[in-house]
Order: structure tokens, then C-alpha cells, then sequence
């Protein structure tokens, strides 16, 4: 494996060299730290939205990884995003405030948010709210949303069930004894309008109560596309007089309305067509509705022992009814793939509907403690997860199969007003096209974990864990009166070695490994029509070797991280001829990820913050065991699709006096294929970002400009990125 021997040696001599420098600039002295996120030199409590600085500030730990370590004492790379960065040029989107973060990449599915880490999908399983898993497919908001977590590579042993390549943890915003209140408003380009509520307020040394709120409404650089937002969350916290207990409730109310952006994606485009032109049909729509309930209990019965428990229940729903995709019809009667085709000089799209309801129960302990063996000390974290999750979609597919053709949408895309439907549309009388499947599925599981942190002395650290899933799934085929069940268990290991040779350098090597139940498929179901002897007998299952270095520079203002993996996917069902035999799949398939990440993030002058990273990722398929198709048909070797080679971010800010700052940043997403025969690759892209801000005791203001040079680009293969706009952002701090 030449890749991965020449990067560990070039990860060898970075270290050295980090080692090296590492003595001569660092303090080793100890620092008192009083919140979250802070400076070593500057003591900063309670931050407001709006603080200068507090997103260039990296946070000592991050909740992602349950057990309370700091993050220098964990063997995996852990990204901590404060959210109000993004905020600041008016993004909402997941995908769009993870772009260029290293070893990211993000597309656009209006279904989805549309996220890969370290070359496996994440959307389904493997994006979390304040711990809980937020499984299945619909978008997912960040309005009441603090700051994001990433763990990066295999992970079941903290969260059970997982695509592999790492898991996203959004922190909300709860009520707290410190944080300010602050109403706020926004307007920008394409009309956007909105405005925010924050009411953080302790009652007394007890009791603290906090609403957050937003509403918004905004149109796209897309011609008749647009969303409406509303997002209400009220939180109470209780405080015990010895602050040994601290108990949080939370109420989420979330709901996105919106006219969706399905239209024909880059190779079906012909040229000529101006990336602002929208596909939307006049009763295009989706809403997306989450209700969510937390409980979380946090207490210290026992000098350095602490009790964790979580009980939790969400539920959301997504209904769309749209028209999607499109297929160009040249005047001379070929499609772009020089098939043959009748309908000249239009673009054909699809058509489907879909309800579907996800409801997650979780109830979640854990405990954390210290204790000594002879000369080891242990940081030692056991506890259980159980959860039951049921989806229930009603899917009218009108795409394929034998209802293809039905319900096609004609569009001319030089003037989208000319259309036309097909003839099925003429029986209907305005309603929707009967549905084509529905199913129910329950899925339960229970699993004890169990994570020790040994300290050999003050500079060599061993972390040990493993975790046991039990798991059982359901599904009833409501249409074809079918039902199937599947159950089985998993245990999950990993390992990692830690060495920190002085205070501000740690470095570390480590081993992990994740699971994927019923044949590797993200959403929740089992086929009721497939033999599961081969398609569910193993789960599929990824193994990552990570080694990497965490690092504090200039007396801790400076804190970096570098990292190289190898993750192995295992275990991937194919079927040797799907058009012969749809139903048989067999076991052999593999993927493999190679990868380095670099990222920054402090201050490196008096007044001058940078933070950023760049990512490389190497994902391929390793084989391909088919024997039924051409040699050229192959995947092996090919790239993965949708996986961007090289990521990056590097933004800058400059508080050349206390109350003032200002901000320039690109963000770089490279190229990639839309598929994985690596037929069609997209351009890479650059895209330059720049705002000044004002910020006093009371008052804030920021004006942001988002993509500088308006540079045309597109941010995947169905989606150009947003010509260059403007938001203006006022907030009031009480």
C-alpha cells in the first residue's frame, strides 16, 4: 500500500517537525480555564451570539464523544464548528456549513442534507441532535442549533449502527445560568426576511428558563423556488444548591416549508441554460415537520463519579409532491447519451410523492469515574442505550418500473412556462396518483458499552472500549400483505494508544470498527420480497487505522490537528445480474478510504484569528467480485461518487480595534464523479466570502457577502451555488 506508507512517513517527519517546535513555543504552564471555548490568555464566559472571536476559539471537549475527555485524550479526529460562523452569511443548510471542512463532502438532495465523511454517506444514520440519533430521510434544521461536532471514522462503539466514515452531533441551545438574551433581524438578497429570539434568564440560583425562536422567509437565485421557516424551542433547567445535579428539558418545534429545487442535473443541462432558471411545476412542495422532547439529567453522586440518563422521543414527518430530475430532448431527437428520443427540444421529468413519518424513543444512561490500579489511573465510561425507531413511508414511484411514463412533466428549459404533461394527469381531476408502496417498520435495540481511558503516567495513555448491539427490525409490506423480520447482534471494539511527550503535543495511534444491520442499507426496512439468506445474513462493516497528532502553538492561542486513516468497508451486497435476476444478491464487494486531514484554529497575532483545514480523501472501490458483467464494467478501482478528492477552508479575521472586525474566507471543494462508473466528473470550485462586523456590550451588526466574485460553480451535480449575494444581521443583547 505505497499511498499509505509514503503519508506515514510524511506524517512522521510533520510530527517531528511539530515536536520539534512544539518546545520552543510552547508554555507548559497550567491554565485556568472557566468555559467551553476559550483562550488560554483570554478568559471568555458565557459568550453572545455575535462575540468576535468566540469562532475562533477551538472548545476544550465536545459532547460527540459521550465520556467527558477532552478531546486531546481521544484517538480520533473530533471537529468542533460553532455554528454562528455560518450564520453570519445567511447559510442554514448542514451541507452548506459543512462545505470545505476537511474530509467532508456535501451535495444537495432536497430530501437529504446531503453529507459524506471520509467517503461513506452519513445523511440516514449517522447525524445526531444533543446525542440522539436523527434517522431517516428529511432535512434537517439548524435554527436552535449552538455548534457542530464531528468524530470522524468508525464509531459504534459510542452510537451502535453506522455507515463507517463518522458520525454528526448537533448541540441546540438550552437554557443555562450565563448566556445573554438577544433579539435579532436579517434581510439579504433573493428576499431574505427574518428574525430571531433568544431569552436565556436564571430565576434564581436554581431555576433558569430559555426560549429560542426563528421565523424566515426567503426566495432562491432560482426562479419560483423559495421556503418559509418557523422554529420554536422553550428549555428549562434545574441546578441542585451543591451544582452536583443539573437537569434539562427541551421542547423542539420545527417546521420548513418549501417549494423544492428538483431540477435536471449538470450533464442533462444543454448549454445555453442559465443556472438561475428554477423546474419547480406550480404544486410542487414539501414540508418538513419535527417535534422533538428531551430530558437529560446530569448528576455527581460520588467525588469524581457522575451519572448521565437521557430520555428522549422525536418525531418527524416529510410529505413531497414534486416533479424531479429531467432528461433533454435535442432538436435532432437524441437524449445526451445518443439514445433516441420524442419529445424535441424539452426537458422530460419525473414525477413521485411520498409521506413518511419517523419516530425515534431513546432512553440512554451512562457513568463516568476515575479510580486507581496500583499505578494506573482510569477515566472509565460504561453504560446502555436502548432505542425503538419505526418509519412508516407511503410512496407513490412514477419514475421507473411498470408506472414509468404516467405522469412525465414536459418543460422547455430556455422558457420554463412552456410545458405540458403527460396523458395520465388527465383522469386524476387535480388529485395525486394512487400510491405504489407503503410499508411499516420497527426497529428495536439494546446495547451496554463500556470505555476506559488508562493513564500509564503523565505521557503514555491506552484507550479500550467495546460495546454489544442487539438489534431486531420488522417490516410490514401493507400493500402486498407481506411481513419479514431480522435480528441479530454485534460487538464493536476499539482501540488507541496516546502519547503526549509535553503538555501542548499529543499524539496518538488507534483502531475502531462499525457496524451496518440488514445488508448495509441506511434507511430502516427489511425487503419482504428478497431471500435474506445472503442480503441480511452479516452486516456490513467498516475497520479504520488512524494515527495522527494534536497540537497547541504560540503559549495555546494556536490549536491544530493532523491525522492520516484507512477505513475498509466490508461485507457489500450486489446483485450479479439485476436485470435477469432482480432478486439475488450475494456478499464480496469492498470500498476503501485513505486519507489526511489537517485543520487550525486560533490566534496567531495580536489581533489577526485564522481557522481552516484541508482534506485529502482517496475513496475507491478495492473489488469487485462480479462475474457476470464486462471486465471495463468493473467498479474496481473506480472513485466512489460524490467524493471530493481535495477539501478545504481558509478564513481570516482582523479586529483592528475592539468593537469592529472584519472577515475574508474561500472555501474549496474539489472535483468529483456523479457516479460510480466515473463517466461524468464535476469541476472543483473555489468560492471567496467576506464580511465586517460591530459588536459592543448591547448591540451587534454584521454585512456579509457570500461568493465575493460571484463566481458561477456548481455545488453538486444537481445544483449550482448562489451567485453572489448580501445579508445585513442586527442583534440587540439584553
Amino acid at each position: 500500500m505505497p499511498y499509505a506508507k509514503n503519508t506515514l512517513a510524511l506524517m512522521m517527519i510533520s510530527s517531528g517537525f511539530l515536536f520539534i517546535s512544539s518546545v520552543t513555543l510552547a508554555d507548559t504552564e497550567n491554565v485556568n480555564i472557566k468555559a467551553s471555548a476559550t483562550l488560554p490568555t483570554i478568559v471568555i464566559e458565557a459568550m453572545a451570539e455575535g462575540d468576535p472571536i468566540k469562532t475562533y476559539v477551538d472548545y476544550k471537549q465536545a459532547n460527540v464523544t459521550r465520556n467527558g475527555l477532552d478531546k486531546k485524550d481521544i484517538p480520533q479526529t473530533v471537529d468542533t464548528l460553532d455554528v454562528s460562523k455560518y450564520k453570519l452569511y445567511g447559510a442554514n443548510d448542514l451541507s452548506v456549513m459543512l462545505q470545505g471542512t476537511p474530509g467532508v463532502s456535501t451535495s444537495y438532495d432536497t430530501r437529504n442534507d446531503g453529507i459524506s465523511i471520509r467517503g461513506f454517506n452519513a445523511d440516514t444514520n449517522d447525524i445526531y441532535r444533543d446525542g440522539i440519533r436523527e434517522s431517516g430521510q428529511y432535512r434537517r434544521s439548524t435554527a436552535n442549533v449552538e455548534r457542530i461536532e464531528i468524530l470522524k471514522g468508525p464509531a459504534s462503539v459510542l452510537y451502535g449502527r453506522s455507515a463507517g466514515g463518522g458520525v454528526i452531533n448537533m448541540v441546540t441551545k438550552v437554557a443555562n445560568f450565563d448566556s445573554n438574551s438577544s433579539v435579532g433581524a436579517y434581510v439579504g438578497s433573493y428576499d431574505n426576511v427574518g428574525g430571531t429570539i433568544d431569552i436565556n434568564k436564571a430565576l434564581d440560583y436554581n431555576w433558569a428558563i430559555r426560549l429560542v425562536g426563528e421565523k424566515s422567509d426567503t426566495n432562491s437565485f432560482r426562479s419560483g423556488i423559495g421556503f418559509k421557516q418557523e422554529m420554536l424551542s422553550p428549555s428549562v433547567t434545574y441546578r441542585s444548591d451543591d451544582e452536583k445535579l443539573l437537569w434539562t428539558t427541551e421542547f423542539t418545534y420545527d417546521n420548513l416549508n418549501r417549494t423544492p429545487d428538483r431540477g435536471p442535473s449538470y450533464e442533462n443541462l444543454p448549454s445555453g441554460v442559465s443556472i438561475k432558471t428554477g423546474f419547480a411545476g406550480s404544486n410542487d412542495n414539501i414540508v418538513d415537520e419535527t417535534k422533538s422532547v428531551r430530558t437529560d439529567l446530569k448528576y455527581e453522586f460520588a467525588p469524581n463519579w457522575n451519572f448521565h440518563w437521557a430520555l428522549s422521543h422525536r418525531e418527524s414527518f416529510q410529505d413531497f409532491d414534486n416533479f424531479f430530475g429531467g432528461t433533454w430532448c435535442s432538436a435532432t431527437g437524441l437524449q445526451n447519451d445518443g439514445k433516441k428520443c420524442d419529445w424535441q427540444g424539452k426537458i422530460r421529468q419525473s414525477y413521485a410523492w411520498q409521506q413518511t413519518t419517523n419516530k425515534t424513543l431513546m432512553n440512554t444512561f451512562d457513568i463516568t469515574g476515575l479510580f486507581k490500579t496500583g499505578a494506573l489511573d482510569h477515566k472509565v465510561m460504561f453504560g446502555s442505550d436502548w432505542s425503538n425507531e419505526k418509519r412508516e413511508p407511503i410512496l407513490g414511484n412514477y419514475s421507473s418500473g411498470d408506472k414509468a411514463g404516467l405522469y412525465y412533466r414536459y418543460v422547455n428549459p430556455f422558457n420554463t412556462s412552456d410545458s405540458s404533461l403527460s396523458s395520465g394527469w388527465a383522469t386524476l381531476n387535480g388529485s395525486r396518483p394512487a400510491e405504489t408502496s407503503h410499508s411499516q417498520t420497527d426497529a428495536n435495540s439494546l446495547s451496554f458499552f463500556l470505555q476506559d481511558l488508562i493513564s500509564l503516567n503523565e505521557k503514555y495513555k491506552i484507550m479500550l472500549g467495546v460495546r454489544y448491539d442487539s438489534y431486531d427490525f420488522s417490516t410490514n409490506d401493507v400493500r402486498n400483505q407481506s411481513k419479514r423480520s431480522y435480528s441479530d447482534d454485534s460487538l464493536s471494539p476499539n482501540i488507541g494508544f496516546v502519547w503526549q511527550p509535553i503538555e501542548s503535543q499529543s499524539f496518538y495511534t488507534s483502531y475502531s470498527k462499525s457496524f451496518s444491520p440488514y445488508g448495509g442499507r441506511g434507511l430502516l426496512g427489511v425487503s419482504t420480497s428478497i431471500d435474506p439468506s445472503l442480503y441480511d445474513a452479516e452486516p456490513q462493516f467498516n475497520e479504520q487505522y488512524e494515527i495522527g497528532v494534536k497540537s497547541d502553538w504560540l503559549d495555546g492561542r494556536l490549536n491544530t490537528q493532523l491525522s492520516v486513516y484507512d477505513i475498509t468497508k466490508n461485507n457489500i451486497r450486489y446483485q450479479p445480474d439485476a436485470i435477469e435476476r432482480p432478486n439475488d444478491w450475494e456478499v464480496g464487494q469492498q470500498q476503501q478510504s485513505q486519507g489526511v486531514e489537517f485543520s487550525f484554529i486560533g490566534q496567531v497575532l495580536d489581533n489577526l484569528y485564522v481557522r481552516g483545514g484541508y482534506g485529502y480523501t482517496d475513496a475507491t472501490w478495492k473489488s469487485d467480485s462480479r462475474t457476470t458483467v464486462k471486465e471495463e464494467e468493473r467498479l474496481k478501482g473506480k472513485k466512489l461518487s460524490g467524493i471530493s478528492e481535495n477539501t478545504g477552508n481558509l478564513f481570516v479575521r482582523y479586529l483592528p480595534v475592539e468593537k469592529w472586525y472584519g472577515e475574508l474566507g474561500a472555501t474549496y471543494v474539489g472535483s468529483y464523479f456523479t457516479s460510480d462508473k466515473n463517466t461524468t466528473k464535476m469541476p472543483d470550485w473555489t468560492r471567496l466570502d467576506a464580511a465586517v462586523g460591530y459588536k459592543d456590550d448591547k448591540w451587534g451588526a454584521t454585512i456579509a457577502v457570500n461568493n465575493l466574485t460571484d463566481k458561477e460553480y456548481w455545488r453538486s451535480n444537481s445544483m449550482p451555488g448562489t451567485p453572489r449575494n448580501y445579508l445585513l444581521r442586527m442583534n440587540y443583547y439584553f
